[in-house]
């Protein structure tokens, strides 16, 4: 196996742990991404690479920047993107989950 089919598996990795992550079926992500079932499949298989509009529709549907399906890093849009969700929480919901980061924090650093 070559090192593009390693990175494509990967790849594809990332987007099927994200999807279950969220629930989600791979007809469900087809349908939010506006591709079809057929391709989440090949994606998740690392069988097939994408091209650059479709990355970002699935990355789109999944609520991660193209760079975390494509490096597993997260960059500052994933922040972004978890900084939105917090917004939309109440104030006592907003700090539960700051304690949960404290513990998370205290486990893994």
């Amino acid at each position: 196996m070559d090192k593009v089919d390693v990175w494509l598996q990967e790849i594809g990795r990332r987007i099927t742990d994200r999807r279950k992550k969220l629930g989600m079926t791979q007809e469900a992500l087809a349908e939010n991404a506006d591709v079809t079932t057929q391709f989440v499949s090949y994606a998740e298989s690392g069988k097939r690479a994408m091209r650059p509009e479709n990355l970002l529709k699935i990355s789109q549907a999944l609520g991660v920047s193209a760079d975390y399906l494509l490096t597993g890093e997260v960059i500052d849009k994933d922040l972004l993107l978890l900084s939105q969700k917090l917004e939309a929480l109440s104030p006592s919901q907003l700090r539960i989950v700051e304690n949960i980061i404290d513990e998370c924090n205290k486990l893994y650093l």
